[in-house]
């Protein structure tokens, strides 16, 4: 039984609503609705929002009325627990709503979820999303009407097999007959392709899926107004990855030096190679494929954008991403194909890999937002990257020293004077150069100082 008092003293809130009679029934509808859809909750009727008792007249029938016209106008029914209770002398009903082991709950042929102390309709891909969530099956599971193994590139399944025995040494006999294997890779839904099937294998899947493409553009400054290079990328999505990375590589610098004490040529591009990689990954594959927007990737002057269309599950927040947290994927068939082909190593660590691999690049973290129904995740210019070829001191010298410290941590003028060998005056004029422009920052006077970033 539901604490009244309690409820009203904390008031409105996305599990609780308070509305002033029984007259508002609209509205009291679609909250049940929005309940049911999510995690339950209360309706006080009787009490003003402001918590002010008004309080109800109870007839005859007034309660049994009530429920009964909640299960009349919902489906599937919603069967809410009803009490009353005597504030001030005034009569206040409470009624307990559950959440719906099946959903979506729609209250008069539509749905409904709660955001804050509202109630909002709930999209189509989200009456979707609820559906499959509710069955224990995701959209990727269904079928394409009118596909047949013809649709499928054979070649690509073959080299998958291939992939994921290497990768993770799977059973499944690379030579087997196709649809054997769609059964084992449970690609099938009564014997017609899953949406999975088409978009990881299909020779063309944007016949059947138009919004299955990546965009990219390379754009002339920093906003996305003129751009200088743009290509869509169609094909199935397991070979999208390397062709959008194709595109970035042709947009993006490197630098490279030969070490004179090493007696090797490095290369480092100024945004780290896997980091790109793995948010393209993230975002074929846990992409919202029934929005019609694409996954894009955006080059500017001073970052890197990849847009995945669909926002994230409501049980992840933004500041989850940052820290280890669960797997909610949105395409459960696609994800595991990714992960038997290595793509990916294990559910919900993707955003926790880019944000090592920037830091073991010296680069800035990336960063993850939610903007216009899509997740994006901006990569930026390193500050040192754009600072240390202005400096006055030789490309080379600048290069190791940023080297050293991106591995160590810090370096002192006697570890820079041995790692160059040069006298430990010139060292510490470099190191002092550095510091000047804003590079490189001394901690500490004398003997005992050390250099870091700034």
């Amino acid at each position: 039984m539901i604490d009244i008092h309690a409820l009203i003293s904390a008031g409105e809130s996305e599990t609780v609503e308070l509305k002033q009679s029984p007259g508002e029934m609209q509205e009291i509808l679609e909250t049940v609705g929005a309940f049911a859809n999510a995690t339950g909750g209360a309706i006080i009727i009787g009490v003003a929002r402001t918590g002010g008792i008004s309080g109800v007249t109870l007839g005859k029938n007034t309660l049994e009325a009530l429920a009964n016209s909640i299960q009349q106008q919902t489906d599937p029914k919603v069967f809410p627990v009803l009490s009353t209770t005597e504030i001030n002398g005034k009569t206040v009903i409470g009624l307990q709503v559950s959440a719906s082991p099946i959903k979506p709950v729609l209250v008069q042929g539509r749905g409904f979820k709660r955001i804050g102390r509202s109630n909002h309709m709930l999209s189509s891909s989200e009456l979707t999303r609820l559906f499959f969530e509710s069955w224990d099956v995701s959209w990727d599971a269904g079928p394409i009407a009118e596909t047949t193994i013809a649709d499928l590139q054979e070649e690509s399944i073959r080299r998958f097999l291939r992939h994921a025995q290497r990768e993770r040494n799977m059973i499944i006999d690379a030579d087997a007959p196709i649809a054997e294997v769609l059964e084992k890779l449970e690609l099938l839904y009564q014997k017609q392709l899953s949406r999975a099937a088409v978009l990881l294998f299909g020779k063309r899947p944007q016949k059947f899926l138009l919004s299955a493409e990546i965009r990219c553009a390379r754009f002339k400054g920093t906003e996305p107004l003129h751009f200088i290079d743009m290509k869509v990328i169609e094909g199935n999505i397991i070979d999208q990855v390397p062709a959008a990375m194709d595109f970035i590589q042709r947009h993006i610098s490197m630098s490279a030096e030969i070490v004179p004490t090493q007696l090797e040529r490095l290369e480092r591009w100024e945004y780290p190679l896997d980091a790109l990689r793995e948010a393209i990954i993230n975002a074929a594959c846990h992409r919202d494929y029934q929005d019609r927007g694409h996954v894009q990737i955006r080059i500017f002057d001073d970052r890197l954008e990849v847009w995945s269309p669909g926002l994230l599950p409501p049980e992840i927040t933004l500041a989850d991403l940052n820290q280890p947290h669960n797997s909610r994927p949105r395409n459960h068939r696609i994800a595991r194909a990714f992960f038997l082909n290595g793509y990916i190593e294990h559910w919900g660590t993707g955003t926790l890999r880019m944000i090592q691999l920037c830091k073991e690049a010296g680069s800035p973290k990336p960063e993850f937002a939610e903007m216009s129904g899509c997740f994006v995740v901006t990569f930026r210019k390193s500050r040192i990257d754009k600072k240390y070829h202005k400096a006055a001191v030789p490309i080379e010298r600048q290069q190791q020293i940023i080297d050293y410290i991106r591995k160590n941590g810090r370096i002192t003028g006697q570890n820079y004077a041995q790692l160059i060998d040069i006298s430990k005056r010139t060292a510490n004029r470099d190191l002092a150069t550095l510091v000047k422009k804003g590079i490189l920052r001394q901690v500490g006077k004398g003997k005992f100082s050390y250099f870091e970033f700034a």
